[in-house]
């Protein structure tokens, strides 16, 4: 099972992927703002993805202010620096579980729970730039998001 949808500790998924964020802003000379780190903690909570304003409602609740730019320009920081990611079927946002490496992934959300795991997607990719191949087409970017049930919600149902 993929550890996104096991039973764990989400505080040491947190913790390990704030202690990368900071190095890797730090390296960049770029700055977790407050606002920005909590996003990411807040994205980072669980592996589900939040709309902007799920994530405003909270940051409202907390102080921080209730106006959408707050939740949408700390977003639109985190996905441009590669900290999270955003996830067009659901309008919503994840934390990235591999930040600062070099990937691509296809997302796995599961249609019951909205837990979103990162999945490799160079087979996927393989296939795709196969049967665009077959048809002249040369494929620059693609994102690609599967839905279906987790293994929890499998066993749920």
């Amino acid at each position: 099972m993929h550890p996104t949808f096991e039973h764990h500790d989400h505080s040491h998924c947190c913790g390990d992927s704030l202690t990368r964020a900071e190095a890797l802003m730090a390296e960049r000379g770029a700055r977790l703002t407050p606002v920005r780190r909590r996003v990411l903690e807040l994205l980072l909570e669980s592996h589900r993805a939040l709309g902007a304003y799920d994530v405003l409602e909270r940051l409202s609740a907390e102080g921080f202010g209730n106006q959408p730019p707050v939740a949408y320009r700390a977003l639109d920081f985190l996905v441009e620096q590669g900290l999270a990611h955003r996830i067009q079927r659901l309008n919503a946002f994840t934390a990235c579980m591999h930040a600062g490496e070099a990937h691509a992934p296809a997302f796995l959300i599961c249609r019951a729970c909205d837990t979103v795991a990162e999945a490799p997607v160079a087979p996927v990719r393989a296939a795709l730039d196969t049967a665009a191949a077959e048809l002249g087409f040369v494929v620059e970017r693609a994102s690609i998001e599967a839905l279906g049930l987790c293994p929890n919600c499998q066993g749920a149902a």
